[in-house]
C-alpha cells in the first residue's frame, strides 16, 4: 500500500515540480521583501547614514564600526527590498540569492548567535538562509526572466553560428 502511495506520489511531483519550484522562489522572495519593507517603509523606517545599527558586533568575537557611520538595518532593507524583487520576477537570481544568503547569515550571527535556532529566535534567519541556499544552487526555475534571457540568448547564438555557416 505504501508503495502504490509512493509511485503516486512520485508522479504527481514529476507533473507539478516546475510549478512548485516557482510559487517555492515567489513565496520566499515576497516574504522576504516583507521584512525589507518594514525596515525601510515601515513605522520607523532605518535611515542610510548616522544612526541605528553602525557597528558590526557578533558576541564578543567582533566588534567594528562601519565606515561613514553607514546604518546596516538600512543595507539589510535595501537587500531585502530590492533583492527580494530581483528573486521574485527572477532576474539574476545566483547572485541575488547569494547576496542574500550572506545577509541572513550576518543576521543569524549578529541577532541570534546561538546554536539552537528555537529558543533564540533565529529560526525564520536559519529557513532563509537554506532557502537562499537552494536558490542559489538550483536558480530561478522555468518560470522567470533569467531562463527566458537564457533562451533568447541561445536562439541568438544559434541563428549566428547558421549565419556562418551558410
Amino acid at each position: 500500500m505504501l508503495s502504490r502511495l509512493n509511485r503516486f506520489a512520485s508522479r504527481v511531483t514529476e507533473v507539478s515540480r516546475e510549478s512548485s519550484w516557482t510559487i517555492f522562489r515567489l513565496l520566499v522572495a515576497a516574504m522576504f521583501m516583507t521584512h525589507g519593507y518594514a525596515k525601510l517603509l515601515g513605522d520607523s523606517p532605518a535611515v542610510p547614514v548616522g544612526r541605528g545599527m553602525t557597528r558590526l558586533e557578533i558576541g564578543d568575537l567582533v566588534s567594528y564600526a562601519v565606515p561613514m557611520d553607514i546604518n546596516l538595518l538600512f543595507v539589510a532593507g535595501v537587500i531585502e527590498l530590492a533583492g527580494g524583487a530581483l528573486i521574485l520576477i527572477g532576474l539574476w537570481t545566483h547572485l541575488v540569492a547569494l547576496l542574500a544568503l550572506g545577509t541572513m547569515t550576518f543576521a543569524y550571527a549578529i541577532a541570534h548567535l546561538a546554536w539552537f535556532p528555537t529558543l533564540n529566535g533565529g529560526e525564520l534567519a536559519a529557513m532563509y538562509w537554506a532557502s537562499f541556499l537552494i536558490l542559489f544552487t538550483f536558480g530561478a526555475g522555468p518560470f522567470s526572466v533569467d531562463t527566458w534571457l537564457e533562451i533568447r540568448r541561445q536562439e541568438k547564438q544559434h541563428k549566428k553560428m547558421e549565419e556562418l555557416s551558410s
